[in-house]
């Protein structure tokens, strides 16, 4: 049996100690830099149970242990070191990845055991610029093309230098280089690290009573998976108009890049509206992943897909023909808690197949420091696919 928490603790202590001994010779801001650091205890125990046509049904029960230190600035200059480990408290009976020969025929639970780095970087701030050097969260927009995963248990992170500019007035100017993307599959996964030389590129542009604007190019060169190799260039209007009315409007195009063996060109639309009703948040939406005649469709390889197209996570890569998702969705909060639904009418652009509909409900609860969340997903597959249901009841809590 491995000793996971051993381990965590072991790697913080010793980089927490070589940095203590190498600011020994440094001057006494630099040792109060690091003294007076933020440090963060995260604990996240979560059930989740998968039911799925044609597979043998999956439980998982995961403890993910993240421990995150953030010098305070010294001259501008700051660190930042993150752990996390993730252990299963029952038997790992199901496969973590569709590349896992564990358990054959059983549902997938992404979310594998191990302890890994999950955040170390150098950071710089300075003329309204702050620059960073290393492992790294990175979430742009509303990470429907980067972002880091964060609802399953090993965080997706980027190994990059990134630079982030606000010298003019509600303008923030973001660019990265990708050399290694960190998948949610862990480091003993071959598909777990994804090398990478890669550019991202979003501007963000605010000031207007009426919105914001954001415009990008993300610029992928996958070396590990070739297939995932793409420009894609869009902007993004969020809009508003009053208190209670909120639109968002999105488009974007991409084509092949790099060494992508697929040469394609797909179209990204979004349209989506919000309306408050007392306490109540409406919504609604239709979303094209749009596809080149069956070729290849739209993809979003970087982002947190699990807040897309369902909770079920059917539509992780997107199908040839691509996406067509219409969708409704409702929110508010009763007697302190939470509550959520959404429901997607999912088929293809290309073609007429009608892929099924998913109905999402969750319902969540502040006790101090710990959050209480239950989350269940039903897809009813039509023509594509398999009926699928998940569930899951977690407990976060940050110290």
């Amino acid at each position: 049996m491995k000793k996971p928490m051993v381990r965590l603790m072991c790697a913080v202590a010793a980089a927490i100690s070589v940095g203590a001994q190498a600011q020994e010779e440094s001057a006494a801001s630099l040792k109060q830099a690091l003294t007076e650091a933020d440090v963060k205890l995260n604990l996240r125990l979560r059930y989740e149970d998968v039911s799925w046509d044609g597979l043998e049904d999956s439980d998982a029960l995961t403890l993910r242990t993240r421990l995150s230190f953030t010098s305070a600035d010294y001259h501008g200059f700051g660190l930042t070191l993150e752990m996390d480990d993730v252990t299963a408290l029952t038997d790992v009976d199901y496969r973590t990845a569709g590349n896992d020969p564990a358990n054959p025929g059983t549902a997938i639970i992404a979310d594998p055991e191990g302890t890994e780095v999950n955040q170390s970087y150098l950071s710089y701030k300075g003329l309204d610029t702050t620059l960073k050097y290393g492992r790294q969260r990175i979430l742009l927009d509303n990470q429907r093309f980067v972002g880091g995963v964060g609802w399953r248990q090993n965080e997706q992170t980027y190994d990059a230098f990134s630079v982030s500019n606000k010298s003019v007035d509600d303008v923030t100017l973001f660019y990265a280089y990708l050399y290694n993307v960190n998948r949610i599959f862990g480091e003993d996964n071959p598909i777990g690290d994804h090398k990478q030389e890669s550019h991202l590129l979003n501007a963000n542009i605010g000031g207007w009573s009426a919105g914001t604007l954001s415009v990008y190019g993300y610029l992928l060169d996958n070396k590990t998976a070739a297939a995932l190799s793409s420009d894609t260039y869009g902007a993004r209007w969020m809009g508003k108009v009053g208190e209670s009315f909120t639109y968002n409007l999105e488009y974007a195009t991409q084509s092949e890049a790099g060494d992508n063996p697929v040469s394609y060109d797909a179209d990204y639309l979004l349209a989506e509206v919000g309306v408050s009703v007392g306490a109540v948040q409406l919504g609604g939406g239709y979303e094209l992943l749009g596809s080149d005649d069956g070729v290849a469709a739209f993809s979003t390889p970087l982002a947190t897909l699990h807040k897309f197209q369902g909770w079920t996570d059917r539509f992780l890569t997107t199908p040839d023909d691509g996406v067509e998702d219409l969708y409704v969705s409702a929110s508010g909060a009763l007697a302190g808690i939470k509550l959520a639904a959404s429901y997607h009418d999912l088929a293809s652009d290309y073609g007429s197949t009608d892929y099924g509909q998913e109905l999402d409900l969750s319902a969540a609860k502040q006790f101090g420091p710990v959050t209480v969340l239950l989350k269940y997903a039903d897809y009813q597959a039509d023509e594509f696919g398999s009926d699928t249901q998940k569930f899951w009841l977690m407990f976060n809590a940050t110290f």
